[in-house]
């Protein structure tokens, strides 16, 4: 017999689920979200973006997608669609763990399952935790709204470049993305 959990779960206990099919979980504040699998577009542009990103930090840190961390240590577990890391943070994560905190770069792609509270709540933990830009792309309207933890958002279309500030004086065209 199968037995509910009457309170928030634990990372630890979340690390100890069986793996699934057609989609994944994330823990939100203790509760197991179920998490549908990409599709071919999303992945092509999460490819783009790390492609884009890894050229421009170099041996700055460490660029991935699919990139699971803890924003917060016992109750949330999330996975970013596409992150950086500083090498100096990726060099003290656990190897048995996940990064503690948020990536300093959390880039996440809409997909038609996501909501606009969904991704507000997201880029709030995210940027209260750790990062220092928090990107939304959205491949419709080829656009990419940048967030950071002082409250400016700044909205990139196509034709634009986005600072990349923490690579530097680096910028990439929006148009990159999408191409």
């Amino acid at each position: 017999m199968a037995t509910t959990l009457t309170r928030p779960m634990t990372v630890e206990e979340f690390d100890k689920l069986p793996e699934t099919g057609p989609f994944y979980y994330e823990l939100h504040k203790g509760e197991l979200v179920q998490v549908p699998r990409p599709n071919h577009g999303h992945y092509r542009t999460q490819h783009q973006l790390r492609r884009l990103l890894e050229t421009a930090a170099g041996d700055s840190g460490i660029v991935e997608t699919e990139f699971a961390f803890r924003a917060l240590p016992e109750h949330e577990f999330r996975v970013a669609d596409v992150a950086y890391v500083s090498q100096e943070r990726w060099d003290q994560i656990d190897p048995k763990d996940n990064l503690r905190g948020a990536p300093d770069l959390v880039i996440e792609v809409l997909s038609p399952s996501n909501t606009a509270a969904e991704m507000s709540k997201r880029e709030r933990l995210c940027l209260e935790n750790g990062c220092r830009e928090f990107w939304v792309v959205d491949a419709d309207l080829r656009q990419v709204k940048v967030s950071t933890p002082d409250g400016i958002t700044t909205t990139y279309r196509d034709g634009q470049e986005i600072p990349l500030r923490l690579f530097g004086s680096a910028s990439l065209k929006v148009n990159a993305i999408f191409s």
